[in-house]
């Protein structure tokens, strides 16, 4: 199902003549471009529409000519009807309110006056191709700009520097990073979260991202030693197993109709497998990703549906150690994303499932 058919199966089942998206994912995932200006709102300067025959644009007059010209890849010129309001007479959320006629039902995925709200997120899933060909690159490029980072670290680098670090190589492969964190040996251990500080890195270092272009995000983990405790590797690849029971299990949620509630209990029972019982309740697991970070996070019993093709990244954590990919699972494939052939490996097996895949293992620098 292409995605216009999507948005047409969602005028039909929520009973709308028109559904609107104002944010900056949604607007991504629709159009392929970027609606963005100010990185500290949750609206983007532009909303795209859908009536059952047109694709309308609303946007202010400052930036409808730009956004014509360079923020609509994936539409036809001739497809897309612009729509501009002066920028200092109201809001994009009036805009499209004003334009939304008084006996016609519509929705949008923000507040707007008069308007239903509808859920982007199940619009978005799964995958369409021209999507997944994206994520290639983008993957592929996210590990490529954090592991050249990587390889350059010394323990007496800061967080702080590396984080910076991490951003300038992003950045340079038209990345954006709204994620980054960088744990030294100490902060590693203490939280699961390592915003990054002026601390050293001392013995070893995890560092997290997750990247986005075009509304598609890559989450990846690396982990670089020194002076490495002797716990490390054990714990590294106790949550490697994990990660990859995880994938496994999704890939077999997916086939048999179960939801993300079934993989969490599987990632539940890896855990106790691999003898580190009840890490789970000291950070979320992770979930399925594409035009979010998470197009949602598995918890027990969470009931949001497992399709396919679809990314995931999943985040386990074991004190001090974490395993983390974006991987693009198929009925008949795990494709790990952010990957590339420039890193230590290493053969993982799954719990009780008949997968191994190959994860990152620990780059030792003073090997």
């Amino acid at each position: 199902m292409d995605k216009r058919e999507r948005l047409e199966a969602v005028l039909e089942s929520h009973d709308l003549d028109s559904v609107w998206f104002a944010r900056p994912n949604s607007f991504a995932w629709l159009t392929g471009g970027n609606s963005v200006i100010d990185r500290e709102s949750d609206t983007g300067v532009a909303a795209i529409g859908y009536d059952g025959t047109d694709v309308r644009l609303v946007t202010n007059n400052i930036e409808a000519d730009r956004i014509e010209a360079e923020e609509l890849p994936d539409l036809e010129a001739s497809e897309v009807s612009i729509e501009r309001f002066p920028w200092h007479a109201s809001s994009l959320a009036e805009a499209v309110a004003e334009r939304v006629a008084s006996d016609e039902r519509a929705a949008a995925d923000i507040e707007m006056p008069g308007l239903e709200r509808v859920d982007p997120t199940t619009v978005r899933q799964p995958l369409t191709e021209r999507d997944r060909e994206r994520y290639r690159e983008l993957g592929g490029q996210t590990a490529s700009a954090v592991e050249s980072v990587c390889r350059e670290l010394q323990s007496e680098d800061t967080e702080h520097e590396v984080a910076s670090a991490l951003r300038i190589a992003l950045s340079a492969r038209d990345i954006e990073a709204p994620v980054v964190l960088v744990g030294g040996s100490e902060r590693a251990q203490q939280y699961r979260h390592y915003t990054p500080t002026e601390a050293e890195l001392g013995d070893y270092a995890l560092v997290s991202v997750t990247a986005e272009r075009a509304g598609l995000h890559a989450s990846c983990t690396r982990t670089v030693a020194f002076d490495p405790p002797s716990w490390l590797e054990d714990r590294h690849e106790a949550a490697a197993r994990v990660e990859t029971t995880a994938l496994a299990a999704t890939q077999a949620a997916a086939e048999d109709g179960g939801d993300a509630g079934d993989v969490f209990a599987a990632v539940q029972d890896a855990y106790d497998a691999v003898g580190h019982a009840g890490e789970w309740e000291h950070h979320h697991q992770g979930g399925a990703a594409g035009f979010a970070g998470r197009e949602w996070i598995a918890t027990p019993d969470h009931d949001a549906p497992v399709n396919v093709p679809m990314a995931y990244a999943w985040n386990p954590t074991v004190q001090g150690a974490k395993s983390e990919d974006t991987a693009l699972v198929t009925d008949d494939e795990i494709e790990v994303l952010t990957a590339t052939d420039r890193w230590p490996t290493t053969t993982v097996e799954a719990v009780d499932r008949e997968l191994e895949l190959e994860r990152h293992g620990i780059l030792d620098l003073e090997a």
